[in-house]
């Protein structure tokens, strides 16, 4: 009975305790939790300074050129300068697409885009699913090299691209340029659009081999409306970096009615003066078709982004 008693008591103690300990813990946590909280709250107001710091940063070359854009020439070039034009010249506008050949500039820029889009769409899409789907020596090295590709600048191959191109008379043609800026574009979207396939179950494929689909039935039927979000993003980067190309385009095109939108900004670019409201203008009408590509398959770029992240 004593050692009833004696083991009742030691666990009313032990119950005490333990209670006592839980609440010594809460007041613990609580204290931290206050702590952390005025933290926070003392460096919120820190966070959305530094915030719309580095917007107006990212921002202000926009407005500096929306303002430019706005102004005549004379109002570009007074001193002192101001921010906001005195009187808006939308005139600058007319006078890139009637006194200066824009629209050329703009087609062909459009072609040149258009055509290495659909010429690195096209052989990405079997290159990403053999290297994604097939087992072979090297593969790994194979994906690391088309990283390595990018690595480099295209400058230190211009002059033999340079030659490659004149010997198979391509120079000032579409098609050399669309050649050039596909070999360039096509390592990396590769490289993107295999990690995208690898998310995609093996199980789905092979039921429609099961099917009696062939291979190519699979990719077309199968593999390339389920990889949709992948495919969009590898569009995308093929139109924006063909559509922003300079280098390649300086050196391989020699006249005017195949001078892309890149190279014909540089034409206001004189010696002794260059025609910054011209520039401007062109510049912002030059991002508009970026923009609204952008906006129009905004979710399946995102998409496609994550999805070639997890297993690229």
């Amino acid at each position: 009975m004593d050692e009833v008693e004696l083991w009742c008591g030691n666990g009313s103690n032990n119950l005490y305790n333990s209670v006592d300990n839980s609440l010594d813990i809460r007041k613990v946590l609580l204290q931290e939790g206050g702590i952390k909280m005025k933290r926070q709250k003392a460096i919120k107001p820190l966070v959305i300074v530094w915030t719309v710091i580095v917007v107006i940063f990212l921002l202000f070359p926009f407005f500096v050129m929306i303002s430019t854009m706005l102004k005549s020439g004379n109002e570009v070039y007074s001193s002192p300068p101001y921010w906001i034009p005195k009187k808006i010249a939308f005139s600058n506008f007319i006078k890139i697409w009637t006194q200066h050949p824009f629209a050329i500039y703009f087609r062909n820029s459009f072609i040149i885009a258009a055509g290495t889009t659909i010429l690195t769409t096209i052989l990405c899409v079997p290159a990403a699913y053999a290297v994604s789907r097939f087992r072979f020596f090297g593969q790994k090295l194979v994906l690391y090299m088309y990283l390595v590709v990018q690595m480099f600048s295209p400058i230190i191959v211009v002059i033999a691209l340079f030659k490659i191109i004149a010997r198979l008379h391509l120079l000032d043609t579409y098609l050399g340029l669309i050649l050039v800026n596909t070999v360039f574009t096509l390592s990396f979207v590769t490289w993107m659009l295999s990690g995208y396939f690898k998310t995609i179950p093996v199980d789905i494929e092979e039921a429609a081999l099961i099917d009696g689909c062939t291979r190519i039935q699979t990719i077309i039927r199968i593999m390339i409306p389920i990889a949709a979000p992948g495919l969009v993003t590898t569009i995308i980067y093929s139109f924006i970096v063909s559509w922003n190309e300079f280098m390649f385009a300086l050196t391989l095109v020699q006249s005017v009615a195949k001078t892309p939108l890149t190279l014909g900004l540089y034409n206001f670019v004189g010696r002794y003066r260059t025609q910054w409201e011209f520039l401007t203008a062109s510049a912002f009408l030059a991002i508009i078709p970026i923009i609204v590509l952008f906006l129009l398959i905004e979710k399946q770029l995102v998409a496609g982004i994550v999805g070639g992240a997890v297993k690229g």
